[in-house]
């Protein structure tokens, strides 16, 4: 089912890019990516922005937002899915397998460690020391982020105000950023057909690929559905893993309506793991979402947190702390496997569009409201990070209006002193993005650790 080199799509012409990396450099990189991928989409967004537009020019600024356009439409994590397009952009279905997988690997890795951890000791106090510091640097990598990415895409008064509805449906409204994502799709598709809409991009002829054969699209659509679902015939032969198989079940269904991310089924998933099924104690999805927050890759991970729970407590004659592990891989099997099977069988009919000035436009649009969903991510993210107490204000009790609001005076000084370090290393001293996070890593562990013992 793999295509080679020679059917990845080609370069836009004149678009500024380096040498098409070779297999191995792109591995190294994506593993570096997978190992510092920490923030949430916002930080991981803007790391693979700075490191795959900025440092290594493998992809120019407009393809890039375009694989991103289409990632935020899809369900699942997001991040991952834009590594993976990006691979597959590079070296094909195989060079979109090691990034996507080298994305979610390392934090699945540690989230697991971590479970084990948890449910052997039930402390996990000292991670608070081992990341705050890196939340701190991770806070400036966003912010940089998101100055970088709207100087380059809010080119007019149009695309500037239609980030700045994306970020108040967010952040006031709590709407889904999906439909946020989807209503500026419509109204850049309108603006353009009227006349008035934003521009769609260089000019220049753009290479596009071949419309895939129909049979090819349905087959290779088929194949990873049936890989997805691979694990179910495990299940069934193997005695004592009833727990599991229910878990499977239900998390693949989960799969295809994760739309918004990790926070938006988390509630949902709380209240079917401990009121419907006993997975989980009251209160351990928050102590799993902690652990998820403190490690690399998508925040999504906190589900293998709960698989590993499901896994040492239900499932019989495994062991815990293997039926544990096994759990956690089945449950991440069941949430990531899906999202290379949105890439693999969208992305070639995807690229096609790029030659679509009307599209292009609703792209454009898309851009300038994915500008103000990473600001959402990176307003919240800070308020979690800066302070110790983050709680609700009603703006319009009538209408149930509330937002997240700090409370000012839990300030932690400690963190805000760390983030301005980091900013000033990025913004001022140009210092590079892995020195930052080590020093502030460091810093953040010497001063916070005493206190945590």
């Amino acid at each position: 089912m793999a295509h080679g080199n020679e059917t990845v799509i080609e370069q836009m012409a004149g678009e500024d890019v380096s040498a098409e990396p070779t297999l191995a450099e792109m591995t190294s990189v994506f593993a570096r990516i997978g190992f510092l991928s920490f923030g949430g989409p916002a930080g991981q967004i803007g790391l693979m922005h700075r490191i795959l537009v900025d440092e290594r020019r493998w992809i120019s600024e407009e393809r890039f937002l375009h694989a991103l356009n289409y990632c935020m439409l899809l369900p699942g994590p997001e991040a991952q899915q834009l590594a993976t397009y990006i691979g597959w952009l590079k070296h094909g279905v195989r060079g979109g397998m090691i990034a996507g997988l080298l994305f979610v690997l390392p934090g699945l890795a540690v989230i697991i460690a971590l479970s084990t951890a948890y449910s052997l000791y039930q402390d996990t106090t000292w991670l608070t020391g081992l990341f705050f510091g890196l939340k701190a640097a991770v806070l400036a990598i966003v912010v940089e982020a998101v100055i970088r990415l709207g100087r380059k895409t809010l080119k007019s008064r149009f695309l500037f105000a239609i980030a700045a509805l994306a970020f108040i449906s967010l952040f006031f409204f709590s709407l889904p950023f999906p439909l946020v994502v989807l209503l500026a799709g419509i109204a850049g598709f309108v603006s353009a057909r009227s006349g008035g809409g934003p521009p769609t991009g260089k000019a220049g002829p753009i290479d596009l690929p071949k419309r895939p054969p129909a049979l090819k699209a349905i087959a290779t659509l088929l194949f990873w559905i049936g890989v997805w679902q691979l694990p179910l015939l495990a299940l069934w032969l193997v005695s004592g893993t009833e727990a599991l198989l229910a878990m499977f079940t239900f998390f693949s269904k989960m799969a295809l309506v994760t739309f918004g991310g990790a926070y938006a089924v988390l509630a949902y998933v709380a209240q079917v793991a401990v009121q419907d099924y006993g997975w989980l104690k009251p209160g351990e999805m928050l102590d799993g979402l902690a652990l998820a927050e403190t490690t690399p890759g998508p925040l999504v991970l906190v589900l293998s947190f709960v698989g590993f729970l499901v896994g040492f407590r239900e499932a019989a004659g495994l062991g815990a702390v293997t039926g544990g592990v096994v759990g956690a891989l089945l449950v991440a099997w069941a949430t990531f496997v899906p999202s290379f099977i949105w890439i693999f069988a969208g992305a070639p009919f995807i690229e096609r569009l790029r030659g679509n000035a009307t599209f292009s436009a609703a792209l454009s649009a898309i851009t300038a409201a994915v500008v103000g969903v990473i600001l959402n991510l990176a307003v919240w993210f800070g308020m979690h990070v800066l302070f110790r107490e983050v709680g609700e204000v009603s703006l319009w009790q009538a209408a149930g209006l509330h937002v997240s609001w700090p409370v000012w005076t839990s300030l932690d000084l400690v963190a805000f002193l760390l983030f301005l370090l980091s900013a000033f290393l990025l913004f001022r001293m140009k210092v590079g993005m892995v020195p930052v996070l080590a020093i502030c890593a460091l810093a953040g562990l010497a001063l916070k650790l005493p206190a945590l013992l």
